[in-house]
C-alpha cells in the first residue's frame, strides 16, 4: 500500500480553505513520501517557485549541521559552550543563579541553559563581534538543565558561533554547504538582496485571542509573553534581514523543500549525517522537562517527538502520526515533520501571520493530522 489519493484531496482541500475564507493571502503545501515529493500545492497570490519566511522550521538546518560536526569530532556536545567560544563564560558575575561556564553546548540545542530570552536584536545582530560581545553580558534565568523555556533566538545564535568558530567559515555558508546543497535544496539561511524576488513578503492577519476564548482552552487570561512579536516578525520582510539569515528563524524555503529536507532525514540518501548520530538526534527524547503550560518539550537533538502521551497536536505535529515523528514548526503556523512509520513528510508554509493564538494553531493540528493520514503506517 502507498499513498492514499483520496486523503491527499482532503488535505490540499483543509490546506485552501484560510485562502479562499480571505484570511490568509497563500500558502503552500508539500507532501514527500519515499524520497520523493508526492503531491505540493499552492493556493492565492504565489506560485510553486515563491519562497516563505518558514521562522523556527530553520531551526533543524543548523542543528543538523551541528551534527556533521559531531561526527568529524569538531563539536562534542558534552563540551561546555565556553570550550568553543570563550568570552561566552563572560566575568563570572557573583549575582549570577549559576556560572555560565557551565552551560554545555547539549543545553543549548535542548533549549535548557537557562537565557530562553537573552537580548541580541538589530542592529547588533548585524556585526559578528557585537554578537559575541552581546552573549559574554548574558544573564541566566535558572540553573542550566534544570528547566526548559524555549529559546526562539538566542540558543541558535551561539550553535551558529560555534559552527564559525570550529570551520573558520561563515555559519550562513556552512549550512548551505553542508546541508542544503548535499539535500539538492537551494540556500536557506542568508538570502542576498538580488535572490530576493521570489520571497513572499509577510502579512499580518486577524486579531489576538479575547481573554474569555484563553480562559475557556487554557484557564488563563493571557500567554506567557515571547520576544516574537508583531513587530519582529515584519522585519523578516526586510532584505537586511532576510540576507542576515537568523539561524534560529530567518530561513526561506518552499513547502516542498521542508518535506524534501525531511525525507532526507529519514532516508539520507545522501549520506549527509553519521548514521548513529542521526538516528539518536531524531529519534531520542532528551529533554521531557514542561514548559511554561506544563506541557513535557519531548525534544531530541534539535527536533520535537511527538510522543505517546497524547499531546503531539501541541508540538505542531497533529494528532494522527506516530509517537516516532518529528520536526519543528515555525511561528505563523509554519509545519514541517516526518513520521518514520508512514514514510510521510509535510511541508506547509504562508506568508499570513494569524495574530490569534487559538486558530492559528487548530489550523496546523487539522492540516497536520490530514497528512498524517495519507499513508499507512508500516506493519497496518
Amino acid at each position: 500500500m502507498g499513498i492514499d489519493d483520496a486523503q491527499i484531496e482532503k488535505l490540499l482541500d483543509r490546506a485552501r480553505r484560510e485562502v479562499d475564507e480571505g484570511l490568509l493571502p497563500s500558502v503552500q503545501i508539500a507532501v514527500g513520501y519515499q524520497n520523493e515529493i508526492v503531491a505540493e500545492a499552492v493556493f492565492g497570490d504565489a506560485t510553486l517557485d515563491t519562497r516563505y519566511c518558514i521562522f523556527s522550521a530553520t531551526k533543524p538546518f543548523v542543528a543538523s549541521t551541528i551534527w556533521t560536526l559531531m561526527a568529524e569530532g569538531l563539536v562534542d556536545i558534552a563540551d561546555t559552550v565556553a570550550t568553543y567560544i570563550p568570552e561566552f563564560a563572560g566575568e563570572g558575575d557573583p549575582h549570577q543563579v549559576a556560572p555560565k561556564a557551565s552551560i554545555t553546548v547539549e543545553q543549548v540545542m535542548l533549549h535548557t541553559s537557562g537565557f530562553p530570552s537573552a537580548p541580541l536584536g538589530p542592529p547588533m545582530w548585524s556585526d559578528r563581534a557585537a554578537r559575541v560581545t552581546k552573549m559574554a553580558s548574558w544573564r541566566l534565568n535558572w540553573e542550566p538543565g534544570t528547566r526548559f523555556e524555549y529559546h526562539p533566538t538566542s540558543a541558535h545564535w551561539v550553535l551558529a558561533e560555534i559552527i564559525e568558530r570550529v570551520t573558520g567559515r561563515d555559519y550562513r555558508d556552512v549550512v548551505e554547504d553542508r546541508i542544503t546543497t548535499p539535500s539538492e535544496l537551494g540556500r536557506i539561511v542568508g538570502i542576498r538582496p538580488d535572490q530576493q524576488s521570489d520571497i513572499a513578503d509577510l502579512v499580518l492577519v486577524g486579531e489576538p485571542a479575547t481573554g474569555d476564548e484563553l480562559e475557556a482552552v487554557f484557564g488563563v487570561r493571557e500567554l506567557p509573553g515571547s520576544e516574537v512579536t508583531d513587530e519582529v516578525v515584519m522585519r523578516f520582510n526586510q532584505p537586511e534581514v532576510r540576507q542576515l539569515g537568523v539561524p534560529g528563524g530567518g530561513g526561506f524555503a518552499r513547502a516542498r523543500d521542508l518535506a524534501q529536507f525531511y525525507q532526507e532525514l529519514l532516508h539520507n540518501a545522501h549520506g549527509i549525517w553519521e548514521p548513529t548520530i542521526l538516528a539518536d538526534a531524531i529519534g531520542t527524547v532528551r529533554n521531557s522537562l514542561p514548559d511554561p503550560m506544563g506541557v513535557p518539550a519531548n525534544r531530541g537533538l534539535g527536533v520535537i517527538l511527538a510522543g505517546d502521551d497524547g499531546k503531539s497536536n501541541l508540538r505542531g505535529l497533529g494528532r494522527s502520526v506516530s509517537p516516532a515523528a518529528f520536526g519543528h514548526p515555525g511561528a505563523g503556523g509554519q509545519l514541517a515533520w516526518a513520521d518514520p512509520a508512514t514514510g510521510i513528510s509535510l511541508g506547509y508554509v504562508t506568508n499570513g501571520y494569524d495574530r490569534h493564538q487559538l486558530r492559528e494553531p487548530r489550523r496546523g493540528t487539522s492540516i497536520a493530522s490530514l497528512a498524517g493520514t495519507c499513508a499507512p503506517r508500516s506493519g497496518s
